[in-house]
């Protein structure tokens, strides 16, 4: 996936540069425009939280922090219970750590402004 970013000085240059874009045949759901708070965008495409925050990469970031902790948690914890080292439950462990993880940092995530 290939983006353009534009940094521009104020919403009439913004509208300026959506119109060419929207004249170009680009659709509105591939334009995300990102302003200062209560800045009106009017007919603009705004940007979804998901692109105004750091959501995704903290999720990507969490899931896989928590899937190695659960891991090796979950092998320290089996080898001191005295149960041999099996898949399923490593697996189990593996899948929680990741869950986890990835809903703790995500939330975390959503908070930090991209």
């Amino acid at each position: 996936m290939r983006r353009i970013y534009f940094l521009v000085p104020d919403i009439a240059t913004t509208h300026k540069i959506v119109d060419e874009l929207r004249g170009e045949g680009i659709e509105d759901r591939y334009l995300h425009i990102l302003a200062k708070r209560d800045t009106p965008l009017e007919d603009m495409p705004e940007a979804s939280v998901f692109q105004k925050t750091d959501f995704i990469p903290a999720l990507e970031r969490g899931a896989a922090l928590g899937g190695v902790t659960g891991v090796l948690a979950g092998m320290v914890a089996l080898r001191f219970a005295g149960f041999a080292i099996a898949g399923g439950p490593l697996l189990g462990i593996l899948f929680y750590g990741a869950t986890i993880g990835a809903i703790m940092s995500g939330l975390a995530g959503l908070q930090v402004g991209n």
